[in-house]
């Protein structure tokens, strides 16, 4: 359970402190920017925003055996993969929260020797869990981290931005370690999805530990100052957490019950009797994609500095 005593925020894309109500869930208050029409949880409790409550959360939830059993199959990460290969083809790769460390697991196992990789996040057990399965890990705020003047050809927030009270800085911390030409890679909820567009305030990832609710538009204004976009695409789908959060009416869904369902959709994912199924997912779930309804954002971004002024406009992935 979160305590203490609320954070009032400014809006962490245009810094104004001038938003409307816009959703409420439980303690969960949610505000639009009139600025730039962002939303975002205000105020906030302090654990959120120091990183403390993912410290204890480490072994009830990144460490259960449904969640470890999902990560850590080699289904779990099969997009991000796809997209990270396509865009950088090796060399020192960062992964911000990182968590158990599976991401880049796969990744080694995929392109052995390709690639020399790092991870870092605030949770101590799940470092400790990522140490066991041979991934090097930096422990603590990114933010405070002195990588000694090293650089990296990849810098991943795999689901991260959406956790964080400072999304801003956490990307210009990335653009200041990046080569010239390295890559960012971002993957964030998408608040115009359809699950959300259906469900609302019933959808599970609206919920205390997501600060920061965005769309194309505001995460693009948020990576401007200092990335270029160089893909863009809407993608994942989950048909039935949008059926099981119908039904449920916004009640809260525990970290095992969110493991649970990790565990039983990587299994399907695996089961060959179910591949016409997969079809059919994959027909829905490009079709969402390709109007901006799928359930995330992911974008691959290169540091605006090295390719002139003008922030283009990507392309899709």
């Amino acid at each position: 359970m979160l305590s203490g005593n609320p954070i009032q925020r400014a809006c962490p894309v245009c810094a104004a402190r001038d938003a409307a109500p816009c959703l409420a869930k439980g303690a969960l208050r949610l505000v639009r920017c009139r600025r730039c029409f962002m939303v975002y949880a205000d105020p906030v409790p302090p654990e959120l925003v120091s990183g403390a409550y993912y410290d204890g959360l480490g072994e009830s939830y990144y460490l259960s055996p449904g969640k470890l059993e999902s990560d850590y199959s080699p289904v779990r990460f099969e997009r991000e993969l796809r997209w990270f290969r396509r865009h950088c083809a090796g060399g020192r790769v960062l992964d911000v929260g990182c968590s158990s460390g599976a991401f880049l697991f796969q990744l080694q196992a995929r392109s052995p020797g390709a690639y020399d990789v790092l991870g870092t996040d605030v949770s101590g057990p799940a470092l400790d869990y990522a140490e066991s399965r041979g991934i090097p890990v930096r422990r603590g705020d990114f933010l405070a981290m002195d990588f000694g003047g090293a650089r990296f050809d990849a810098v991943t927030f795999w689901a991260v931005l959406e956790h964080v009270a400072e999304p801003r800085r956490f990307l210009e911390r990335a653009a200041s370690i990046l080569e010239p030409d390295g890559r960012c890679f971002v993957l964030v909820p998408n608040f115009r999805s359809l699950a959300m567009r259906l469900l609302g305030a019933r959808y599970r990832y609206v919920y205390e530990q997501h600060l920061n609710y965005f769309t194309r538009a505001t995460l693009l204004r948020l990576l401007q100052p200092r990335f270029r976009l160089v893909a863009a695409h809407s993608t994942h789908f989950n048909p039935i957490v949008i059926w099981q959060d119908w039904r449920r009416g916004g009640r809260p869904v525990s970290n095992p019950q969110r493991a649970e369902l990790l565990r039983r959709t990587t299994a399907w994912k695996q089961n060959r009797l179910l591949t016409p199924v997969r079809w059919l997912y994959r027909l829905a779930e490009s079709a969402l994609g390709a109007v901006g309804l799928a359930d995330n954002l992911l974008f691959v971004l290169r540091p605006r500095s090295q390719v002139g002024d003008e922030f283009g406009a990507g392309r899709p992935v």
